[in-house]
């Protein structure tokens, strides 16, 4: 597997964090980005330590511009005008979009009508040149960090409009599955990825688990 300088924005927050351990584990260098820089490097101390390797970090900005590969693992809420002060260091490179528009009332969460479709979509309107892929939607973020092994269980749905960025993203879910992600198809197919969470979300509080996505019947 090649390894690439990755941003992680949001890499403060539980998922980003969970997601940023394993990369740095596999040997990828990994910048978390957050709106403090001061809180970023902080974050990355812990990971660091946890991994046993340099996790670096900075504000959001300076994260992207940094590395070839950008995480944006945020909430929904505020998402547009973030993706729109990044735009610079999004420019030209892979874009993982993580996000996941939920809304939560007393029956649960629920997926959110997005204008363009879905986050990724969005995300490749507002930075057009933006090599942009839906992946990582439907991992637990408290197993993502407390689990010692590989999530191998469950499969990293990744769906994007170029063939290669998509290729790239496959081989980083190994670095947390143990096995490359599924391609589940053209970049739209967020508008149906990204609102699966809210039902995943709505089994866990149900059934008190962690609950994942593994698909069957695919050769390895």
């Amino acid at each position: 597997m090649s390894t690439h300088t990755i941003a992680v924005i949001g890499g403060t927050g539980p998922q980003g964090r969970g997601l940023a351990r394993w990369l740095a584990a596999a040997g990828h260098k990994v910048v978390l980005g957050s709106r403090s820089a001061a809180r970023a490097e902080e974050a990355a101390r812990a990971i660091g330590q946890r991994v046993g390797v340099e996790v670096l970090g900075d504000d959001n900005l300076s994260a992207a511009t940094a590395a070839d590969v950008v995480l944006v693992v945020v909430p929904w809420d505020g998402h547009r005008e973030l993706v729109q002060a990044l735009a610079p260091g999004l420019a030209g490179k892979i874009v993982v979009s993580c996000v996941n528009p939920l809304g939560f009332d007393k029956n649960g969460a629920f997926g959110l009508l997005v204008d363009e479709g879905s986050a990724a979509q969005q995300t490749q309107q507002l930075v057009p040149t933006a090599r942009v892929v839906g992946a990582f939607h439907h991992l637990s973020a408290v197993t993502l960090w407390e689990s010692e092994d590989q999530l191998q269980h469950e499969d990293v749905l990744v769906c994007g409009d170029d063939r290669d960025a998509k290729d790239v993203v496959a081989d980083l879910a190994a670095a947390v599955t143990g096995h490359r992600g599924v391609d589940g198809g053209a970049l739209r197919v967020a508008a149906q990825l990204e609102p699966l969470t809210a039902v995943l979300i709505n089994i866990n509080r149900r059934y008190k688990t962690r609950s994942g996505v593994a698909i069957q019947g695919i050769k390895r």
